[in-house]
């Protein structure tokens, strides 16, 4: 997942910095020039990310922005340190996606003393001084974890694999401490609650790998004969579930049911092959609203605190459909 004093620290920093162009010299736009943009990413962990990143490059291309781009491998001690980097290079603004919910008041307070504006994107942060970020622009995921539950109670009956009254679900989990697993998690809990066949019976995390997929359900299925329905909170995850299920002789879709979240290609190929049964959309093309965000907190322009992307649900006859043209 991703790319990481003497000879170490200047490797170190080579890793973790990727210059997209120009010099790393008090870049700015104060003479009115190009707005140059820090972006700390999370890592590369998923199908998801990549795309997403992918989005954020072209679009500040496409914008004319400078962006200066660091992988953080999956950890928050690189993300901060490549913020505090962006810093001191006097970037114009400063985007990235935490990798955990918590812990970034002391950084984001050096950028607003700097008078750095910051911009989070697809992922929050727990702070309560929400003066240390001008917007949040994401998904809203306990509301993707609600339509996740809301299709296992509509569905409830068909779920029933084992046919003994009780639906026995397992839970692939996100990144410990990353906000949307943590909300994926509380939306659909707060659902299947009002259907008390439905028990999440285990629950544990795959960082959000397809590998983490696997291995879990592999213990999953290792330890429980009875796993009626399997909720993933990405497409990833459970794509390695469904390598794990097919390991132990079963049919993904028909003995064990599977809902996952994200709807990038690969996820979307299994569902129309029906491996996967109901996918929520979180989409990972945030890079042209981040781009015109930036251009409008650099301008001093007041923006709204939360903005949301607009996302939908899929059915196996629905990603079919929308596989040609799927971006991503």
């Amino acid at each position: 997942m991703k790319k990481t004093l003497i000879a170490a620290s200047a490797i170190s920093m080579s890793a973790l910095m990727l210059t997209a162009c120009g010099d790393d010299s008090d870049a700015g736009s104060d003479d009115g020039g190009t707005i140059t943009m820090g972006f700390a990413q999370v890592g590369a962990e998923s199908g998801w990310r990549t795309a997403n990143t992918k989005s954020i490059q072209e679009s500040a291309e496409q914008a004319g922005i400078e962006l200066k781009f660091s992988d953080a491998q999956g950890k928050q001690e690189n993300q901060i340190q490549a913020i505090r980097t962006y810093i001191q290079q006097k970037v114009d603004v400063i985007a990235f996606s935490p990798v955990v919910e918590t812990g970034w008041d002391a950084v984001l307070q050096e950028a607003k003393a700097a008078g750095i504006p910051v911009i989070l994107t697809d992922r929050a942060v727990d702070s309560e001084d929400t003066s240390l970020y001008e917007t949040f622009i994401g998904s809203d995921f306990v509301l993707e974890g609600e339509k996740a539950g809301q299709w296992l109670v509509d569905n409830a009956a068909e779920s029933d694999v084992n046919g003994d009254g009780t639906i026995n679900v397992v839970q692939l989990e996100g990144t410990t401490g990353a906000a949307p697993a943590i909300d994926r998690a509380e939306g659909f809990a707060e659902v299947i609650a009002a259907d008390p066949a439905i028990e999440v019976t285990a629950s544990q995390t795959g960082d959000f790998t397809r590998d983490g997929g696997k291995q879990v359900m592999e213990s999953f299925l290792q330890s429980d004969d009875s796993i009626d329905v399997v909720y993933a909170h990405n497409d990833d995850m459970g794509l390695g579930a469904i390598e794990a299920i097919e390991a132990a002789g079963l049919t993904p879709g028909e003995d064990i049911k599977l809902i996952t979240v994200d709807a990038v290609k690969d996820g979307m190929v299994a569902l129309s092959e029906g491996k996967i049964n109901f996918i929520v959309e979180c989409s990972p093309l945030l890079g042209p609203q981040l781009m015109d965000l930036a251009e409008q907190v650099v301008a001093g322009e007041e923006v709204e605190k939360r903005i949301l992307t607009e996302e939908t649900t899929f059915t196996q006859e629905q990603a079919v459909e929308a596989l040609p043209d799927r971006q991503y």
